[in-house]
């Protein structure tokens, strides 16, 4: 089975994720880290627990989930991994770091690019890439049906989808992704997104009010 722990960090309060198995080997999703204390609560956590980084993995690359990818990379020698389509969100990061208050930014070198029709491995465990774009033109949702745990990033929130007015986005294309790809997941699958709470795939396609039974597209 696999474990998942959150972070909230920098300004924009941005969910962190690592997910780890039974043999405490660990995927780090979108580390939003940027000031010293937040790097060392993540690195604390991984020291605690004993932790074995193997990857880090970036949903999608908008500034306040990227904030870490070089620390991540650098502090644990893993290789990073994103969709080829998020290349060129990731590399305008540095353009506008500094007007968002992160003078400090460092950019962090791709290894891998991630294909959705192939699944990832943790060890013995498998864990299923969706394609779900509109938020952004390369956003990756991971899956993994024994734990029903789904790493959503900016897709779909508890009452609430990501914002399609960035570059890249576009509106009908998520409604499209989440009810095609996202939809099919079992009811009881646990949702934890790039922002705000846990919540359900059940719940969202009863209340959500942009794609549930009660929106009107």
């Amino acid at each position: 089975m696999l474990q998942l722990k959150t972070f909230t960090f920098n300004p924009f309060q941005e969910n962190t994720y690592i997910l780890y198995n039974d043999n405490l080997e660990a995927i780090v999703f979108d580390p939003g880290c940027y000031e010293s204390h937040e790097r060392d609560e993540l690195t604390s956590f991984i020291e605690d627990e004993k932790l074995k980084v193997k990857m880090l993995i970036n949903t999608h690359c908008h500034i306040d989930h990227v904030l870490g990818n070089a620390f991540v990379k650098r502090k644990y020698n893993v290789p990073f991994l994103i969709h080829k389509n998020e290349l060129p969100v990731l590399k305008s990061v540095v353009t506008y770091a500094s007007n968002y208050g992160f003078p400090g930014y460092e950019e962090a070198e791709v290894d891998h690019y991630l294909d959705e029709k192939r699944r990832l491995e943790l060890g013995d465990e498998k864990i299923e890439l969706l394609f779900v774009p509109g938020h952004a033109p390369g956003h990756l949702v991971f899956y993994h049906p024994d734990s029903k745990i789904c790493i959503a990033g900016d897709t779909l929130f508890q009452g609430s989808i990501g914002r399609t007015d960035l570059p890249g986005g576009d509106h009908q294309t998520l409604l499209d992704a989440i009810q095609k790809e996202m939809f099919a997941l079992p009811d009881d699958t646990k949702v934890y997104p790039g922002h705000g709470p846990m919540t359900t795939i059940g719940y969202e396609k009863e209340y959500n009010p942009f794609v549930g039974k009660r929106a009107k597209f």
